[in-house]
């Protein structure tokens, strides 16, 4: 079985070099003039330029291989190619339909500002309770409400991959209620999709304050589900993008059902646990214990995924 991967990995990568237990292949990614990225058959690959690094050598052959031979790999482990039946799944895209767009409310006063009112003084107190940043302000683009229907309400707007507002989380710095209160319009949208890498690892959250402290290349799920019909799963599956999944301590059922469903289309993802450090959401965190955390964080596999449920009845 290994010589059959290994042919496999050599018609799509070229010739390779033994060094004890690896195999080095030409990086696809950093395209290095040196065999650079180390193959281990059995714990999988890292590109020692790049740093590009995967668990799941499938990864490599679904991303680079042809159906053939994607469906002779998963025959290895007596699976089929769950994505190749995407179209399927997902149905057709409607790429001519019009994209969804929003007007910020017309009281909207951006914190990116140089001069600020004396109206922002609460808004900016808020923030700063919440571990926001300058540099959050700036990279997030948030602002305030200082009357009109959002008034006194923090306002984070959400941009399409055309840069186009389509979305916006509207939440009370004061006294108003509900806590949060957003534009009637779907939600079936990728929120900030303009900021969004998705060849990097991908922080799915709850909530923007908890994308906040997750890190740039994080999105929040505006809930706690996610749907295969949803634009984001569409994306995550079509770029073969690397999950971290962490949702409120209150949530974990629905995170391990989002492992399920993210196992189902061999995707890499990783589930972070935040429940041994005393706080509900990653939004009360710090940005450094995160980091720590997230990087501590191992891979979850269908055996892993499996054990989990079984200690957890």
């Amino acid at each position: 079985m290994d010589r059959e991967k290994l042919r496999i990995l050599r018609s799509l990568f070229g010739n390779y070099r033994k060094v004890g237990d690896e195999f080095l292949f030409s990086c696809p990614f950093c395209r290095h003039h040196k065999p650079k990225l180390s193959v281990n058959l059995n714990k999988g690959a890292k590109c020692w330029v790049c740093a590009w690094a995967t668990p799941n050598l499938y990864r490599l052959v679904r991303k680079f291989g042809n159906f053939e031979q994607r469906q002779e790999w998963k025959s290895f482990s007596n699976d089929i190619d769950i994505n190749s039946f995407s179209e399927d799944l997902f149905g057709d895209l409607q790429e001519d339909a019009a994209p969804q767009t929003v007007d910020l409310p017309e009281e909207f006063v951006s914190l990116a500002n140089k001069n600020l009112p004396i109206t922002s003084a609460m808004a900016r107190s808020y923030l700063r309770s919440r571990g926001v940043t300058r540099e959050d302000i700036l990279r997030w683009k948030i602002g305030y409400c200082p009357s009109g229907e959002y008034k006194d309400r923090i306002v984070v707007p959400s941009f399409n991959g055309d840069g186009y507002a389509n979305y916006f989380i509207a939440r009370s710095y004061g006294r108003e209620w509900p806590k949060y209160k957003n534009p009637p319009t779907a939600r079936d949208i990728i929120f900030n999709e303009l900021y969004i890498d998705w060849d990097q690892d991908l922080v799915i959250v709850e909530g923007v304050f908890d994308a906040i402290v997750a890190g740039p290349n994080a999105v929040p799920l505006l809930g706690s589900t996610i749907r295969e019909s949803s634009q984001l799963f569409q994306e995550i599956v079509r770029h073969d993008t690397p999950i971290y999944i962490a949702l409120d301590v209150d949530a974990d059922r629905k995170a391990m059902r989002l492992v399920k469903l993210l196992l189902q289309y061999d995707m890499e993802v990783y589930k972070i646990d935040i429940s041994g450090l005393g706080a509900a959401d990653v939004g009360e965190m710090s940005k450094e214990d995160f980091v720590q955390i997230k990087g501590d964080t191992l891979t979850i596999s269908n055996d892993s995924y499996l054990l989990h449920k079984a200690t957890a009845i």
